[in-house]
């Protein structure tokens, strides 16, 4: 019921689950629960300076309630035309799309624009194209130095590994979401990396 309650309120719709183009490296489409949303953003760690970039944002609702409830700046990107025209038709109904954008592009290739500082992830895709993304998100940082956050919602053991493989990002603090649901799961967390020596957010 919250859900809807949500969607309603923010002039949007997202509800429901769409596997109808996954395959094995993009995985199907299915929304943050707003709990976890509002868990995240009551964090602290979004704020209305920060630019958010949320990969396989699919219909939109990270981009669209964070935006609303943080004033931050959004930023979503879907490779799926089929769900990328649901977005974009939120987009026009939305009450926080002042401060969204939404593109249709592959992950692999994005440029990250030198201005995001914060990016979600909700399991969007394979590990393999994980580790270009991730290419990608360092080639922005190198050519910007600047303290960025990477949030990452439901993560896979595989995640988790590799995450902490990578030299220039440490894990500096996960957000417990275990008990906004009945069935007891550990992967209900969002962890959260630093890329940056600035340790003020």
């Amino acid at each position: 019921m919250k859900e809807e309650k949500w969607d309603k309120l923010l002039g949007i719709k997202t509800m429901g689950r769409d596997d109808s183009h996954a395959d094995q490296y993009r995985y199907p489409y299915e929304p943050t629960p707003y709990p976890v949303l509002e868990r995240l953003a009551n964090s602290g760690y979004i704020g209305k300076k920060h630019v958010l970039l949320d990969y396989g944002c699919g219909k939109g609702r990270v981009d669209f309630f964070l935006s609303w409830q943080t004033r931050c700046r959004t930023i979503g990107i879907e490779y799926d035309e089929h769900i990328y025209e649901r977005a974009a038709q939120n987009h026009k109904t939305a009450v926080s799309s002042g401060r969204v954008a939404i593109e249709m592009t592959d992950a692999k290739q994005f440029p990250v624009p030198e201005y995001v500082d914060r990016i979600y992830f909700f399991n969007p895709f394979s590990l393999e194209i994980l580790q270009k993304v991730m290419s990608r998100i360092l080639e922005s940082y190198y050519a910007a130095p600047r303290n960025m956050l990477l949030f990452f919602y439901y993560p896979s053991k595989e995640y988790s590994s590799f995450l902490m493989t990578v030299d220039e990002l440490t894990f500096c603090d996960e957000i417990d979401c275990t008990d906004l649901f009945e069935a007891e799961d550990s992967r209900e967390r969002i962890m959260v990396f630093e890329l940056g020596w600035d340790s003020t957010v």
